[in-house]
């Protein structure tokens, strides 16, 4: 499982060029699944994006979760996550877990983030615009 963050001041997600999402301020979290994923995984970290802490405290240091900082998560799945581009100009994804098995833990994923703060979600497997508006910029690469 791999997740990659944003710190945001705001963001919003365009589903099938019709229904838009979006969060005002907080973390957008890109989720990607491979074999071998599963709950224990998700819930570790679900726990370690809540609890990382990348926000400003008074002193303008980044010592703050989105917990204390109080903000909302934008999550999108996202199986580019596990492109492998050592061949060629064009990236394989065999690594990136099947559609059914990872919409699963998608769901369960976003369940669990769920426990901690507001979550809004993409869809899976849908044509999704992302627009973020990135504080820092902040961007953190985690895996399990």
């Amino acid at each position: 499982m791999r997740v990659l963050i944003q710190r945001s001041s705001e963001a919003s997600v365009l589903i099938d060029g019709k229904e838009e999402k979006g969060i005002s301020s907080g973390l957008v979290v890109f989720v990607g699944f491979t074999d071998g994923d599963d709950i224990s995984k998700i819930v570790y970290l679900a726990k370690k994006i809540v609890n990382l802490r990348i926000f400003p405290d008074d002193n303008d240091v980044m010592n703050k979760s989105l917990l204390d900082f109080g903000g909302s998560i934008l999550s999108i799945s996202q199986f580019t996550l596990y492109a492998d581009c050592k061949k060629g100009n064009r990236p394989s994804y065999m690594k990136a877990l099947g559609g059914d098995e990872a919409s699963l833990l998608y769901d369960e994923f976003n369940k669990e983030l769920s426990k901690y703060c507001d979550v809004v979600t993409g869809k899976f497997g849908s044509d999704m615009n992302v627009s973020i508006c990135n504080i820092g910029p902040t961007t953190i690469i985690l895996e399990r």
